[in-house]
C-alpha cells in the first residue's frame, strides 16, 4: 500500500482500518477487491470492481485547503458515509483537530471558534452526536415562498446563507442505482448523465468541504468518479443468522454488483422505458429462506427465516399511503395520477430491485422534516408569498432548489444496501436505530404492524 498524496495521519489511519478488514475477514473473504468491517449487526463488505483499493486515487487525496479528503466523510468502515461513534473516535483520537471538525460546515455555526476540547465538542454537537454536515443555501431569488423567522436552538450569528441545514453524507457506494445526486437533488440536472452529476458534486465538495482553491482537473473529478462506482456495499454477515450467502441466499456486495439497473426500471407509474409493469416484490435476497425447516443443529435458521418474513413484510404488506407530496395527487410524465390515498407496500417508493431506492428522480415529503420528528434543529417559518400561507419544517429541502411551495420538505429516498453499518437514519438522523425508522413508519402511515412484524422487518433491513 502507498500514501502517496495522503496526509501521515490518514495514510496510518487508513492502513489501520485495511489491515483490520483483512484480519477480521474469514480466508475465502480475503480477495484483494473485498473490504471486510465488523458492525454491531454482524459485518458489511464492500466489493470493488477495479480490484485492490487504489490509495492514489483523488478520493484519497488532499485536493483542498482544510485538510479534508473525500474519505474524510465517507469511511469504508461505514458503508462509506460517517456515523457519530465513528466521528467520536476521531474527535477523541485527535482532541477534536480532525479535518472533518472545520467550521464552514463541520460546526453548528458557520465560523464557529472553539479553543478547548469542551468548546469543540459543543460547537461540532451535531456531527458528534447525528452524524450531520451543515449545508448553507439561499431560497432561490424567483421563489415562491420566503423565509418568515427562524427558530434556531444554537442561537448562530447570521452566516453567509439564508439558511443552515443539517444533512447526513449519502455513501459513496452502489452509485450504480443512483437517479438523484445528493438528498434534495441539487447536483442533478435534465442534460446530463449520473456520471457527469457525479463528476460536478465531486468539484463541488471539493470547492465546498474541503475548501479547495481551484477546480479538480476533469481528469481527477472522472478518477474519483470511476472509484465511486466500482464500489459495492452490503451487509455479508449477521450476528445471528451468520453468512447472508448461505443456504440460496444472495446477501452481499457480489450480487450487488451483478443486479440490473436502468432509470426507471420497476417504476410502479408507468415510467419503466421498457413498459413492463411494476412488481411489488422489489427484495429477493432472502426468498431461499422463506422456506426453510427449524433445525435444532442450526440455532441460525429462525433468524433467517425472521429475515425472509421482514423481505415479505416490506414486498407485499399493505397499507393506505396518502399525504405524501410528490406521490399522491400528482399527474406523471407517463399519464398516470396517483390517488390522494390508495393501498401499497414499501415498494411502491421503494422500488429499485435489490437497492431500494426510487427507480427515478421522486422527491418526496414524508415528513421527516417536520419539527417534531428532529427538535434538535433549527425551525424555519416558511411564508407562501402569493396566499401568505406559512408552514414550519426543520428543512425546505428540495424546495430550495426549485423554490417551488409545493417542494417543500421533499427529499429522495436513499439506496437500501448496506444500513447496518451507517446509523443513524434520513437526511436529519432523526431515526437511531432500525427499530426507530420502522416505528416511524409504522406511526406515520398507521399500518398496524405488531411486535413480530417490527422485529422481522428490522432483522431484514439489518440484513441488507
Amino acid at each position: 500500500m502507498t500514501s502517496r498524496g495522503l496526509g501521515l495521519g490518514i495514510a496510518i489511519w487508513i492502513a489501520v482500518l485495511t489491515i483490520a478488514a483483512v484480519t477480521m475477514a474469514p480466508a475465502a473473504d480475503r480477495e484483494p477487491n473485498m473490504l471486510t468491517f465488523a458492525n454491531p449487526a454482524g459485518q458489511s463488505q464492500t466489493f470493488n470492481r477495479a480490484g485492490a483499493l487504489d490509495m492514489d486515487n483523488p478520493f484519497f487525496q488532499d485536493l483542498g485547503t482544510n485538510g479534508r479528503r473525500c474519505v474524510s466523510c465517507h469511511q469504508p468502515s461505514n458503508a462509506w458515509t460517517i456515523t457519530p461513534e465513528n466521528v467520536q473516535e476521531r474527535f477523541a483520537t485527535t482532541n477534536g483537530t480532525d479535518p472533518i471538525f472545520t467550521n464552514n460546515d463541520g460546526s453548528n455555526c458557520e465560523g464557529a471558534l472553539a479553543f478547548s476540547t469542551a468548546d469543540r465538542r459543543q460547537a461540532y454537537s451535531m456531527l458528534l452526536t447525528r452524524g450531520l454536515i451543515r449545508v448553507g443555501l439561499d431560497v432561490p431569488e424567483d421563489a415562491e415562498f420566503a423565509i418568515e423567522t427562524v427558530d434556531d436552538p444554537f442561537r448562530c450569528p447570521h452566516g453567509s446563507n439564508d439558511a443552515s441545514l443539517y444533512r447526513r453524507p449519502l455513501p459513496s457506494t452502489n452509485l450504480r442505482f443512483l437517479t438523484a445526486v445528493m438528498w434534495d437533488g441539487r447536483e442533478s440536472s435534465s442534460t446530463t448523465t449520473v456520471l457527469q452529476d457525479l463528476a460536478h458534486q465531486a468539484n463541488d465538495a471539493t470547492r465546498g468541504h474541503a475548501q479547495g482553491a481551484q477546480d479538480l482537473t476533469a481528469e481527477q473529478a472522472n478518477e474519483i468518479v470511476t472509484f465511486e462506482t466500482g464500489l459495492f456495499t452490503a451487509q455479508s454477515r449477521d450476528r445471528s443468522a451468520g453468512n447472508l450467502a448461505s443456504q440460496g441466499a444472495n446477501g452481499g456486495p457480489k450480487s450487488v454488483s451483478a443486479q440490473t439497473f436502468f432509470t426507471g426500471i420497476n417504476d410502479p407509474v408507468g415510467l419503466n422505458p421498457t413498459g413492463a409493469q411494476f412488481d411489488p416484490n422489489v427484495f429477493t435476497v432472502f426468498n431461499a429462506w422463506g422456506t426453510l425447516q427449524r433445525s435444532h443443529d442450526d440455532p441460525a435458521t429462525d433468524v433467517r427465516k425472521s429475515i425472509a418474513r421482514g423481505q415479505q413484510i416490506f414486498n407485499t404488506k399493505l397499507f393506505t399511503i396518502s399525504g405524501v407530496a410528490g406521490l399522491n395527487g400528482q399527474t406523471f410524465s407517463s399519464g398516470v395520477t396517483v390517488a390522494d390515498s390508495f393501498s401499497g407496500t414499501c415498494t411502491i417508493c421503494h422500488d429499485t430491485p435489490n437497492a431500494g431506492n426510487h427507480s427515478v428522480k421522486a422527491p418526496l415529503n414524508i415528513g421527516v422534516a417536520d419539527p417534531s420528528r428532529a427538535p434538535y434543529l433549527p425551525v424555519y417559518t416558511l411564508r407562501n408569498i402569493r396566499t401568505g400561507t406559512r408552514v414550519t419544517t426543520t428543512d425546505p429541502g428540495r424546495a430550495m432548489i426549485t423554490g417551488k411551495w409545493s417542494d417543500i420538505g421533499k427529499f429522495k429516498g436513499p439506496i437500501l444496501r448496506g444500513l447496518a453499518a451507517r446509523a443513524p437514519y434520513f437526511h436529519n438522523g432523526s431515526a437511531a436505530t432500525l427499530e426507530e425508522a420502522v416505528e416511524f413508519y409504522d406511526t406515520r402511515f398507521n399500518i398496524g404492524l405488531t411486535a413480530q412484524e417490527k422485529a422481522d422487518l428490522v432483522a431484514f433491513l439489518r440484513a441488507l
